[in-house]
């Protein structure tokens, strides 16, 4: 079997910000939802999709926000958008999906814990985490964790992830600590930018094996002299980038890989939420209904 792990706020992103607006008869924006739940049933629909589980940023702000001031909130998104997460959660799991709401920890966190749980069940042929984002990389095995882009029809395994960044999976944060991640707040380290911490990571993998002084890298990097002050300046802020882009894999995740099996969908739930939410048409949609 394979199991398929979505990134619902992704997910729930994208469709707000590339799908109509839509409101609930009582004036409330609910199309990032109605969105979300179209993609949900088109993965759902298609066939070797067995196992499903999608994961939300219940709220945006996690430990991280202990650890580095500077690390993302909820401060920019759109209201709207931000109220429709509870909603968002209500859907998934009325189309019979398991949801995971992260509180103290990431959706990532989760996927990531999710992924590792599915690889060591040898009933698992493969797990797909469903998301574009670059800290996934960092989960992918082989061919037998990989990432796909549902938008772009990608799949992203080892050999991917290594063409794409320069450097193989175990190195995304210490890759992600240098070149840093807007989307995460991560500043990364002056100077170092993806193909200078492509070219030094693909030899020493992490930040500790790279030598302090540019005299003993043996990589020839433009810049050296200026790249490696830098490091040395701010080692310690890199170290910490690279905690905070470093994917959990203990999140407390209640269900085992079998209970991810997808049943069907609620016909009492779905029918009251498409009632509330004006999307009707996606209930004649859904291929299976939970007996």
């Amino acid at each position: 079997m394979r199991v398929h792990l979505v990134d619902g706020t992704y997910e729930l992103f994208r469709a707000h910000f590339g799908a109509p607006p839509a409101t609930a008869a009582g004036g409330t924006e609910v199309g990032a939802t109605l969105g979300l739940l179209r993609s949900l049933l088109s993965l759902l629909r298609e066939d070797g999709v067995t196992h499903v589980a999608c994961a939300f940023d219940h709220v945006i702000e996690s430990f991280r926000n202990d650890l580095f001031a500077g690390y993302k909130t909820s401060e920019g998104v759109p209201a709207e958008l931000l109220a429709q997460f509870p909603l968002a959660e209500r859907a998934a799991s009325a189309l019979g999906v398991v949801v995971w709401p992260m509180v103290e920890f990431e959706c990532d966190d989760a996927l990531a814990t999710g992924a590792v749980r599915a690889a060591a069940d040898p009933a698992v042929e493969q797990v797909v985490i469903c998301t574009p984002d670059k800290d996934l990389a960092q989960c992918v095995r082989g061919t037998r964790v990989v990432c796909l882009d549902r938008m772009r029809r990608r799949v992203r395994d080892e050999a991917a992830v290594r063409e794409t960044f320069g450097v193989g999976p175990g190195s995304i944060p210490d890759w992600l600590a240098l070149v840093g991640d807007d989307a995460d707040g991560i500043p990364g380290v002056p100077r170092w930018g993806a193909r200078s911490a492509a070219a030094l990571l693909a030899h020493y993998e992490h930040l500790e094996a790279i030598p302090p002084a540019e005299a003993q890298w043996q990589v020839v990097v433009r810049g050296a002299a200026a790249l490696a002050r830098s490091l040395r300046e701010h080692r310690e802020e890199a170290l910490l980038y690279r905690r905070l882009a470093t994917l959990r894999t203990d999140v407390p995740l209640r269900e085992a890989t079998e209970a991810l099996r997808w049943l069907g969908a609620s016909r009492p739930d779905l029918t009251a939420l498409c009632g509330e939410i004006g999307g009707a048409e996606i209930l004649d949609r859904v291929p299976r209904w939970r007996e």
